[in-house]
Order: structure tokens, then sequence, then C-alpha cells
């Protein structure tokens, strides 16, 4: 369905089921969306829809996997009143995706034939992928993630893609064996799990025939804490490739070289097929070292965010860059280092914290499955620091033994005041923690 809408010159909206009722309904509103492929089982998803919306839609019933629910000798035939298409240009929309507006309403990221391909060739060349290549899709295309890197990608390399219909651990290394994947990509929460139940697996990792056909892995979505990137690689003996890559720049901008060329732990690596610099707030570039704003340019940019003209201009600067809103460095070689996003940056008594640095510190425990620090207000010092944590399935650790851990890393005034234990850390759709809802579920 996603590429025949595209070949057909429509523009596809998918829609993350799991979201929240009312996420769902203004995307399909603010989308002015006309027809919807809706499975049987999620129909409750968006009931009651409301009265306009109703009006507005078309809705076909479609199968679990992605598929039209056809009676035997029955063609599909979508009509609708502007059925003539006129030729596609490179620079018409072909996809429509909502940020995770955990700050304010989504905005719909709105992304051009052109940006699709650039993105999918700047896997291609990142990667090295051929023909010969085979990925392993276990992230929802409702996702930039999902939808340009292990599908586009593999497609236009003219490889090919194995897509089961959810993301499972106990899963995870069986289908690439099956299958003969050569590749995959995932996000830190799902190294995490598949981390966690390694010594479950009956595959001798490193030595065994199965899996002989897996040249990397790649995780992105999130920064991934140089201990569990460690911990993947000495686990699994996969190599494992951090990159980075945004809804509005159609997937990847950023990728650690595959090996034997270094790829830096705690980097999401160098520029591939665009151009990243990082800015100061006067829009200078920085020198090496220097923390500063991610600006990015190339093909794979959006142009604009669907029928928000305050927000595009906002993002993007009068010279074009268009302004990512992470918080990094380029260090002497051009890796570069995330520390944070602007709107999640801790100041304490006057201090730039980033928080990741925090994160990166917290993982290094064995214990933890998920942590992300949090600034909070505070009368003395503006903000102070504090930390939630999940924990690894029948593990346990103290707040204070966390605390103490990180005053001896990173010392005394970066390290958190609290330690707060929940059972799961909220995530968006593509598994990114969100780290401003957290001030929502502590006390």
């Amino acid at each position: 369905l996603l590429l025949a809408t595209a070949y057909g010159g429509r523009v596809s909206v998918p829609l993350n089921a799991v979201a929240g009722r009312e996420q769902l309904h203004y995307a399909l509103s603010h989308s002015e969306a006309r027809v919807l492929f809706l499975a049987e089982s999620l129909r409750e998803r968006l009931e009651p829809l409301p009265d306009a919306l109703r009006q507005q839609l078309k809705i076909i019933p479609a199968t679990e996997d992605g598929g039209l629910q056809l009676s035997l000798g029955q063609t599909p035939k979508v009509v609708l009143a502007d059925d003539a298409i006129d030729p596609l240009s490179a620079d018409d929309p072909a996809l429509l995706l909502y940020t995770s507006g955990t700050t304010g309403a989504p905005k719909g990221a709105l992304l051009s034939h052109r940006n699709l391909l650039a993105g999918g060739e700047n896997v291609i060349l990142a990667h090295e992928l051929s023909a010969q290549d085979r990925a392993l899709c276990v992230l929802p295309i409702y996702h930039i993630n999902g939808t340009v890197v292990t599908v586009m990608a593999p497609l236009l390399s003219g490889g090919s893609v194995i897509m089961p219909r959810r993301f499972q651990a106990s899963r995870f290394w069986h289908w690439l064996a099956e299958y003969q994947g050569s590749w995959c990509s995932v996000v830190p929460t799902i190294i995490n799990y598949l981390l966690e139940r390694a010594g479950q697996e009956p595959y001798t990792f490193g030595d065994d025939a199965r899996l002989a056909h897996i040249r990397f892995a790649r995780s992105a979505s999130a920064p991934l804490a140089p201990a569990v990137l460690q911990a993947f690689e000495q686990t699994f003996a996969v190599p494992m490739i951090e990159t980075m890559g945004l809804t509005e720049t159609a997937a990847p901008i950023l990728s650690n070289p595959l090996p034997p060329a270094p790829h830096k732990p705690g980097s999401p690596g160098i520029a591939f097929g665009n151009e990243v610099i990082v800015a100061d707030a006067e829009g200078r570039e920085c020198a090496a070292g220097e923390i500063g704003e991610l600006y990015i340019r190339g093909p794979n940019v959006l142009r604009t965010y669907y029928k928000n003209p305050d927000a595009t201009q906002a993002a993007f600067t009068p010279d074009g860059w268009f302004r990512s809103g992470d918080l990094g460095y380029r260090d002497a070689e051009g890796y570069f280092f995330i520390t944070g996003r602007r709107k999640e940056l801790i100041i304490r008594g006057g201090e730039n914290i980033a928080p990741r640095e925090i994160d990166d510190v917290l993982y290094r425990h064995p214990a933890v499955l998920e942590a992300a620090a949090v600034g909070v207000p505070d009368d003395a010092y503006g903000q102070e620091v504090i930390a939630c944590v999940a924990l690894c399935e029948d593990q346990q650790v103290s707040a204070e033994e966390l605390i103490e851990l990180c005053v001896n890393i990173i010392g005394p005034y970066k390290a958190p005041k609290k330690i707060f234990f929940l059972s799961e850390l909220p995530k968006g759709p593509s598994g990114k923690i969100q780290r401003l809802k957290l001030l929502d579920l502590i006390p």
C-alpha cells in the first residue's frame, strides 16, 4: 500500500495504531486524509470518529499484514474525485509523517519523492549496500527509520527485505538465520531487550554458520550508550553501527563507517550524502570541539511542515540550513557527538549539563535496562538533576549505588540527586525515550 500509493501520485500518512485516540484523530483531520485502510482488529482504536472525520473518510478493510481484504475475484479500486493524476515530479509530496509532539501539537513533516530517494541513497552510501544484501525490518513503517532505512534503501539497492509483523526478541535471531539477513536496523530499546535474553538463544555467536551472512547491525532513533554498544558487539560478535537521522531529513544524516574503518562509541558518525555542521547561536560554524546546534542541508531535507508556515520558517536559516534542535560537537576527525536537545538541556546554577552524559554512566550498570536524566525546578540552582531508571528483569540496584556510580565518574555536580525507579520509561513511536514526559511521572 505504501509503495502503490506513492506510485499512484497520492500521499501516504502512516499511523501509529497504539497512539492515543486524540493523536490519531488529529493526524487524520489535519492531513485531510480521504481514504483509510483499516484492519478490523484496529477499528476500535479509531472509534468513535468525530462526524466531520467520518464524512471525510472512505474506510477500506485491510488485512493484519497490510494488504487489502478482498473477496475471490474482486479487483480493488479506490475512486477519488480527481482521479486523473498529472505526471509526477521529484518534488511532489509522497509521505506525510507526524512528529511525536512531546511539547505541543504534532507537526506534519511533508516529504517529497526526492527526499525519500535521497534518504535511501544515503543509507546505501553509508552501509555499502548491494543487491546481495537482505535487511531485517523490525521497526514500524509509521516511523521514518522503518520506511526509508529498511524499506526504501534495500529496494533501491536491488536487495530485499525480511518484514515480520512486529518485533519479537525471541524471534529476532531466528529470522536472520532462517531468511539469511545480512543486516538490520534497530533502536537502543531493542538492543537492551536482545541483551537481556542473550543467554537463552540457541546460537554460538561468533562461530555459528547459521548467522555467518550477517555483516552488521545499525542503531538509530535515539542515542546509544557506549556501554550498550560494546555489550552488543561482545555478546553477539556483530559490528554495531551507530547512526543518526530525523523525520525531517528522510532518516539518516550521520553514520559511522563500516569496519575496518573506525567507528567511535558514543558518536553517530560522519555525514553521508548531506552536509552537517555545528553552528553557534548566531549561525556561524563552530570550531572542532565547540558545542552548538546541528544544521543539515541536502536533497533529503524536507521543504515544509504541512499547513504550518510558522514552524517551517523557524526550522530554516535564511541560507537554507535546517535547524535540527540537537546540540553537539564535531571532533577533529569529523565525527559528531550529540550532547542533547536544546529543550532538554539541564541548566544548574548557570552551568549547562547534557543529560546524555548522565544516561551513559547509568547504562554502565548491568542492572539498568533504560535510563534518562532530566532537570527539575529547584529554588537554589534553578534546576536540579534527577534520573529515572527501569531495571532488567530479576535485577536489583539501589538509588544510592547508582548515584555513587555517577559521582565517581562525572562528579557530584552532574550526578543526579535522586533516582526514581519506573517499570518502563515513556517512549515515542520510534522507541526513543521521551525525556520530558518523565516530569509527569515522578512525585
